[in-house]
């Protein structure tokens, strides 16, 4: 949630770094004034309301007269009414401001979509092949590790089922970087919840905004995860972060749910786009002014995962309209996928500075006794699973339709170098 005062201190160039987002990010800033505005006006006519009472009943001697006291009960009335009002008109203001995307950092170039990010560097490069490379759902498929049909079967479009080697390369590939996240870049691991309240959402910014793409069981009022960013950044939601504990680097292995119904009709074939799968999330929460080198430091992690993965890969930065709603700067890392012939986003690592704190009302001390801060979180896939995967099968295919396992997921596959056809 953005700070309520850049509502009311220099309105105009909030708004000026809004519309790099687009119109509907200032039409939302627009509405959440207007709301503030009516907030504050009904906040002074209540203040004015209760200090005419307080004075009423300092200067009163004695018994109260008939008049006096119909007088107090039609005040009493009045500002009751009043009070309900403000309470309505502050749950429209905070309606609002929800509303409202992140303010995007001044690095972030302008743009109207993704073909407007701009690619920073690339590693490694893409192999070439003598023969024609499958993509990774007749190549699966022919190797016994991959069902599609068993998945619609089970539930319908975008599920599937990993059999064999394709199970264990998927529970490789999660260990490997957990390993890698808590033992070499100091990372705390954690099991969390794959359900969660509604206000834990609403903390990470994923409602709203995101309704429609999410799973809810209206029995209970718990959301299903798209992302174990959610219950990790919101592990301190409404509380205070005791001093010397930051920065926090924690990470964890979750399944992900999302409905896609943004990503209708695109990526149908195989396991690129899928509603159901695993991944691997770090995330930190700091201090505000170290909050842009953390967000390197975590650029820096997940490319160490590709790297040992032996996947080349494009490192990304987004675009204002390609930019996370939550998130003021976002770099996307592009893994190369030679049977689909396309690079695919594995990871995102963005810095949500106190977007996401504001939200969840999370706050820090420097030091015993002093004054709460917001702190500034950030987050990045370490990796996605189902893409990396696909770029294993797709990028070490061989000519006899085996595949070459990855040197250092080897140990997790308990020493198997190649996963043949039957």
């Amino acid at each position: 949630m953005l700070n309520p005062e850049l509502l009311r201190r220099d309105p105009d160039r909030t708004r000026a770094v809004l519309s790099r987002r687009g119109d509907d990010a200032v039409e939302a800033f627009n509405v959440a004034i207007g709301a503030d505005e009516a907030w504050r006006r009904q906040t002074a006519e209540v203040e004015q309301l209760r200090a005419e009472r307080r004075q009423r009943s300092s200067s009163r001697r004695g018994r109260p007269s008939e008049d006096e006291v119909r007088q107090d009960r039609e005040l009493a009335s009045r500002l009751a009414e009043l009070e309900r009002t403000l309470r309505e008109l502050e749950q429209t203001r905070d309606r609002a401001l929800a509303w409202i995307p992140n303010l995007p950092d001044a690095a972030v170039p302008r743009g109207k979509d993704e073909t407007e990010n701009e690619i920073l560097r690339t590693w490694g490069e893409p192999r070439k092949f003598d023969f024609e490379p499958l993509p990774h759902w007749e190549l699966a498929e022919r190797l016994g590790i991959l069902d599609l049909e068993a998945g619609a079967r089970l539930a319908g479009a975008r599920f599937y089922v990993l059999r064999g080697a394709g199970a264990m390369l998927q529970r490789a590939l999660v260990n490997f970087m957990l390993d890698l996240h808590v033992q070499e870049q100091g990372y705390t691991e954690m099991h969390t919840p794959y359900m969660v309240r509604e206000e834990i959402m609403y903390g990470s910014g994923q409602l709203p905004k995101f309704y429609d793409n999410l799973f809810h069981d209206a029995d209970d009022d718990l959301w299903m995860i798209p992302t174990s960013e959610v219950p990790l950044v919101n592990l301190f939601y409404d509380q205070i972060i005791p001093p010397g504990s930051l920065p926090l680097k924690l990470t964890a292995s979750s399944p992900c749910f999302r409905k896609e119904q943004a990503a209708a009709g695109r990526d149908v074939r195989g396991i690129k786009r899928v509603k159901q799968f695993y991944k691997v999330e770090m995330v930190r929460i700091v201090e505000p002014e170290d909050s842009m080198q953390h967000l390197e430091e975590l650029v820096a992690d997940a490319e160490s995962v590709l790297q040992r993965l032996e996947l080349p890969y494009q490192l990304m930065l987004l675009c204002t309209g390609d930019l996370g709603f939550a998130m003021a700067k976002t770099y996307d890392l592009n893994a190369w996928a030679a049977g689909s012939g396309e690079w695919l986003e594995v990871s995102s690592i963005s810095n949500a500075n106190d977007y996401q704190a504001r939200r969840a009302n999370i706050r820090f001390r420097r030091e015993a006794g002093s004054r709460t801060e917001y702190p500034h979180t950030l987050n990045g896939s370490g990796l996605a699973v189902p893409r990396p995967m696909i770029a294993i099968l797709e990028n070490n295919q061989q000519s006899d339709g085996s595949v070459i396992i990855p040197r250092a997921l080897r140990p997790y596959m308990h020493g198997v170098e190649r996963i043949s056809p039957p």
